[in-house]
């Protein structure tokens, strides 16, 4: 495995050990329509599709606090808007 590659994966086991420590914490969402989540899920898909997709293969799927974690570091990367990042969100946990 590459320098880089471990880097990320510490990174990434970290901010997940982060996440699953705060989840709870914040204010809950209201449920979305199906129909709703699936045009946001449909979204998400493409965002991973247009800036993921050419270094990483697609989910096949994460608990909630490792998708957050997966999300929030491709925004940051990828310079994601919140909207993409929610959509990202979505098509890694429909």
């Amino acid at each position: 495995m590459r320098h880089v590659d471990r880097v990320i994966a510490g990174l990434l086991l970290l901010a997940a050990a982060a996440a699953a420590g705060q989840a709870g914490n914040g204010p809950k969402q209201q449920p979305q329509k199906p129909e709703a989540a699936d045009r946001l899920a449909d979204r998400g898909q493409r965002v991973f599709s247009q800036n993921c997709a050419r270094c990483h293969n697609p989910p096949e799927g994460f608990s909630p606090a490792i998708s957050r974690t997966l999300a929030t570091h491709m925004r940051v990367r990828a310079g994601l808007s919140e909207q993409d990042y929610k959509a990202l969100l979505k098509y890694f946990n429909p």
